[in-house]
Parts: C-alpha cells; sequence; structure tokens
C-alpha cells in the first residue's frame, strides 16, 4: 500500500516576465479546496490591479482531486502548463497562482504558456519539497502500573506519539504508517507481552492495556 507522497514544505515564490507582462507565482501547501478558496481571495486583495489570477492545484496521494484554471486567458494557455509543473516536480497537496499584470503587448498561445509554465517552475524550484506519510493513530490505553513499561516499548520501537493523558486514565496516542499498521502492531504487542510474534493473533489479551484505532 503506498503511503507516501511529495508536498512544498512552506510557501514560496517566482517571477517571470516577458514583454513588459509580469507573471508572479505563488505556491501554497493546501490540505482542501477549503484552503485553496482562501489564499485565492487573499491574493486579489494584494493585487487589485491584476489582470489575472491562473491556478492549478493536486490534492491527495495520487493527486486525485485537482483542477486547473485559465481565468480569462486563452484556453489551454495557463492553468494547463501549471498544472503541468505540479506533475513534473510530482508534488500534491499543493496549489500555485500565477498573477499576471499586463504589459501591453500579446504574447500569443505559445509566449502564454511558455510563460506560465517557467513561472509556476521557479516557484517551485524556490520550494523546499519533503515527503508526507499517510498515518493512522491508535490510542493505547493502560494501568499506571504498567506505564513504565508501555512507554519504554514505545520508545525502543521508535513509535511516535503524538498524545499523552495521564489523568483518571493514562493513554497515549500513536501514529502508524499505512503501509506498516499490522506488521507494527504484532510487534508492539509482542513487545508489551514479552513474547515472539509468532504467538500473536487476534485473541491475543494484552491484559493491562489496549490498542484502539482512533476515527480520523
Amino acid at each position: 500500500m503506498k503511503d507516501t507522497y511529495n508536498v512544498i514544505a512552506d510557501e514560496s515564490y517566482g517571477e517571470y516576465k516577458e514583454k513588459g507582462s509580469k507573471f508572479q507565482a505563488y505556491a501554497y501547501p493546501v490540505r482542501s479546496v477549503d484552503e485553496v478558496e482562501i489564499y485565492l481571495d487573499d491574493l486579489r486583495s494584494q493585487h487589485p490591479k491584476a489582470r489575472h489570477f491562473c491556478y492549478a492545484y493536486r490534492i491527495g496521494l495520487e493527486g486525485e482531486e485537482y483542477r486547473a484554471n485559465d481565468d480569462g486567458e486563452p484556453s489551454g494557455t495557463a492553468g494547463k502548463p501549471i498544472l503541468g509543473q505540479l506533475l513534473s516536480f510530482e508534488v500534491s497537496d499543493t496549489f500555485i497562482v500565477v498573477v499576471r499584470y499586463f504589459g501591453g503587448t500579446k504574447l500569443g498561445a505559445s509566449g502564454l504558456i511558455s510563460a506560465y509554465k517557467q513561472s509556476a517552475s521557479e516557484a517551485l524550484n524556490a520550494s523546499k519539497i519533503k515527503e508526507r506519510v499517510l498515518t493512522k493513530t491508535f490510542r493505547i490505553q493502560f494501568d499506571y502500573a504498567e506505564m513504565g513499561h508501555v512507554l519504554n516499548v514505545i520508545k525502543n520501537l521508535d513509535l511516535e506519539i503524538t498524545n499523552k493523558y495521564f489523568e483518571a486514565i493514562a493513554y497515549v496516542d500513536i501514529e502508524l504508517p499505512l503501509s506498516r499498521i499490522d506488521e507494527t502492531l504484532v510487534t508492539l504487542k509482542a513487545n508489551l507481552l514479552q513474547i515472539s510474534e509468532e504467538q500473536i493473533n487476534e485473541e491475543t489479551d494484552l491484559k493491562f492495556c489496549t490498542i484502539n484505532e482512533l476515527d480520523s
């Protein structure tokens, strides 16, 4: 199961000029279309005199949610070249807007395609690309008497704790990569019980703790 993909770490900027026209490209890390709309509205308020706000985005593990918008430019000359750069750089959860200030000279279809492609490329070249891992969160609830043992096992297995709670009850939340959930749970249970992994099955009772998947 694939559970990793590339994203940009932070916002970045690129710029391209051609025959008086200025193409200012802004790249943003996003997780939803709602974020896309927020960034787009913000740029429109920052650039009230700009002629076009052309954009493209890809969202999801396989970039399955995507869109390209020419915003008044000739069809296929703006949004598509921007989207092409997202595909070329193999990034998802990324939104690029290219703000165009018209310089008075028409560039023609090929000129526009080149300009939008180049400006988007400049923004992505300026960004830091990182790997994102899709995970699921599991809660380990345990008796206080076993806290030291449970925490030591989690530490020794190098599992990431995302939340801790030590009040009336005690629990920790851990994140597991999608592709390794089953094998990691078996290893975790075996180490908690101090038995071999071969002895772990669906009926295995941990006795002093429970491990449950949290709703997304």
